[in-house]
């Protein structure tokens, strides 16, 4: 079994996606009783729920809604009923669990093999999405797999065409996550802000944009307040988490998030930022540490 410290995204996710009777969880606790954060709102917060272990998303989505957070991320379709039951929003959400790419993160739209499966999927996530209310769906490049990055831009171009214009009809973005190659996500096509910005040039659609991750492009290109002044426009949704590590957004961790929120917020942004941080403080799943995380974030 893999270390807490070491779980990858794609893992949490499948373990997530298998529900309770797969696994043992623990009885959750509520650290917060009757308390609601009053924050700024400046910026739009949410979490990501895979980064929680295995607490049920329903008892996220009660400690989201006391903390004052706007709703949860990379939900699917399986999961959206209860975030509307406490008045949340599936700020980004996954495609369905019957398509092979539709939530992997390495068979993506650089590859031509997989864009039948893709368009397929997409096609029919973006309807669910749209029918939902939400507006947020994720996708991703994929790996290069000896794919040169021109080879793979066109390719995406080629196999994004074929849905874009069904985005815009329902009023769906798709997004794009930007993904470090170095540390979790080797070969990974769109791993920097130059390459995934060209696409956006080239697709030409507002609704198609980049999930600029901040943990992902410090470690890939650092810049970061400068890069998100320059490129604010191509980027709709935001990821936190500490470098190096991916855990809390503390001081054991080299960013400084106030002066980088406070940069998207001079941009006009009127999107979601989700903290996606796994946290090292275990106490009632991490939530302490998330609640930290938000009022750091609440500029």
């Amino acid at each position: 079994m893999k270390s807490q410290k070491n779980i990858k995204r794609r893992d949490a996710i499948k373990t997530l996606a298998l529900g309770s009777s797969a696994i043992t969880i623990p009885k959750f606790t509520p650290l917060i009783k009757n308390k609601t954060f009053k924050l700024k709102g400046n910026i739009k917060q949410s979490v990501c729920h895979w980064c929680y272990g295995n607490m049920e998303l329903e008892d996220l989505a009660k400690e989201a809604k006391k903390i004052g957070l706007v709703g949860i991320d990379l939900i699917g379709a399986e999961g959206w009923d209860i975030l509307k039951k406490y008045d949340l929003i599936s700020t980004m959400c996954y495609g369905d669990l019957e398509g092979k790419s539709a939530r992997s993160l390495t068979n993506g739209w650089c590859d031509k093999r997989f864009h039948k499966d893709l368009i397929m999927h997409f096609t029919r996530n973006i309807k669910q999405v749209a029918d939902a209310g939400w507006t947020n769906l994720i996708c991703f490049s994929g790996n290069r797999r000896n794919i040169s990055d021109k080879e793979g831009m066109e390719n995406c171009i080629r196999g994004l065409n074929k849905i874009i214009a069904i985005a815009e009809d329902h009023g769906v973005i798709l997004h794009m996550e930007l993904l470090n190659s170095k540390v979790d996500h080797s070969d990974y096509m769109c791993d920097n802000s130059i390459w995934g910005v060209e696409l956006c040039k080239r697709l030409g659609s507002n609704n198609f944009k980049l999930l600029y991750d901040i943990y992902h492009m410090q470690i890939m290109e650092g810049d970061i307040i400068h890069t998100i002044r320059e490129n604010h426009k191509y980027y709709g949704h935001y990821h936190t988490a500490g470098v190096p590590g991916r855990n809390e957004l503390d001081e054991r961790q080299e960013l400084f998030y106030p002066p980088i929120m406070k940069a998207i917020k001079e941009t006009g942004f009127q999107g979601y930022v989700a903290q996606e941080f796994i946290p090292r403080d275990k106490t009632n799943f991490g939530i302490n540490s998330l609640t930290k995380a938000v009022e750091i974030c609440d500029v």
